[in-house]
């Protein structure tokens, strides 16, 4: 037996795959896999096959057009065929996250393209396919042509492709984003955005910190908050989370040892942070806080606020380091911090 691929378009009509089916059954063709792609001039089938030995290409083209199938295309595969193309395009997916620089190989490997060219400038409204050829946009800037001389592409492979190069182009944004940070005392952590993905880090960075930590951070009790809470303040509508992670094991994600919030609201920013207990007094509140404090900026708000209770005197303290004006106001036991900050307010008023 021999594996073949068969690509056919068949009218999208009650009973026509059926046919197909069993003209290719009658020759002895067991069909392993079968795509269906929809297009403007029907359902474009994609077989995986295993075919007798005697039955060669114009035998299974032959057996396709009796099944009603047109414009078909016939080719050898191999036994990698066999994985399904969910499995396929998943394997892909890692592979970009690990090297977001290997779009090209992705496509070329997720498409059977002959050729994967960038190019420098946008596609623009040549995005799309014509036949053998594929023009994409890059969301990283530039646009991928594809070239593949049978069988033609389709709209399906085309949202997929496109769907493929947006990972890659995510996956750079991220590593391009994250920064790493040498505390005083020496140790190293890497700082960035935080995903909807790093949930469970969270989730763990939480369990982690004592009762006494949360309690600083939330105010309103220790427990860990519920998972749709968190989900929004990894990706607030409206400001930044950042995430710390240090010391993983080798071949392991590292693990999330502190969050910082920027969750904005008008002209002011909400600011809290929770560092691990083991990571606390080493600086890295400080330095996420600067950092937050410099998005703020940017994004051109007129200050933060930090709700502090009054007997944490490390946040306090963490507070005054930024050297700024900052006005208190305490009710009961807690404290309100407001940071002003020059830039943004300057922007606001066209300074």
């Amino acid at each position: 037996m021999t594996l073949w691929r068969i690509r056919a378009t068949v009218d999208d009509r009650p009973g026509y795959l059926s046919v197909l089916t069993a003209s290719l059954a009658l020759r002895g063709v067991n069909i392993l896999a079968v795509q269906v792609h929809t297009t403007e001039r029907g359902a474009v089938d994609d077989f995986l096959v295993d075919a007798p030995d005697t039955l060669d290409e114009a035998g299974l083209v032959a057996a396709v057009e009796r099944g009603r199938g047109r414009d078909c295309w016939v080719a050898r595969s191999e036994a990698r065929g066999l994985a399904d193309q969910p499995t396929r395009a998943l394997g892909l997916a890692t592979r970009l996250v690990r090297d977001p620089d290997s779009a090209g190989e992705a496509l070329r490997a997720l498409l059977g393209a002959d050729t994967v060219t960038w190019r420098p400038s946008p596609a623009g409204a040549g995005c799309g396919i014509a036949e053998t050829t594929m023009l994409l946009e890059d969301p990283a800037g530039g646009s991928f042509a594809l070239h593949r001389a049978a069988p033609g592409f389709t709209p399906a492979e085309y949202a997929r492709a496109q769907a493929l190069v947006e990972l890659s182009a995510a996956v750079a944004r991220r590593a391009a984003e994250q920064v790493t940070l040498v505390l005083p005392d020496g140790a190293e952590v890497s700082v960035r955005p935080a995903v909807a993905d790093d949930l469970s880090g969270v989730v763990e960075l939480h369990e982690e910190c004592s009762p006494h930590s949360r309690h600083r951070r939330y105010l309103g009790g220790a427990g860990i908050p519920a998972p749709d809470r968190l989900r929004r303040l990894l990706e607030p509508n409206r400001g930044v989370t950042l995430l710390a992670t240090a010391g993983g094991d080798a071949g392991e994600a590292e693990p999330v040892v502190a969050m910082a919030n920027l969750l904005a609201e008008g002209d002011e920013a909400e600011v809290a942070l929770l560092v691990r207990d083991d990571w606390q007094r080493r600086g890295l509140g400080s330095a996420l806080l600067r950092r937050l404090v410099r998005h703020a900026e940017q994004a051109g708000y007129a200050a933060l606020v930090l709700h502090v209770q009054a007997e944490n005197a490390p946040m306090l303290r963490t507070v005054r380091r930024l050297g700024r004006p900052t006005p208190t106001e305490r009710d009961g036991g807690l404290v309100t911090l407001t940071v002003p900050l020059v830039e943004g307010a300057s922007a606001r008023h066209g300074v």
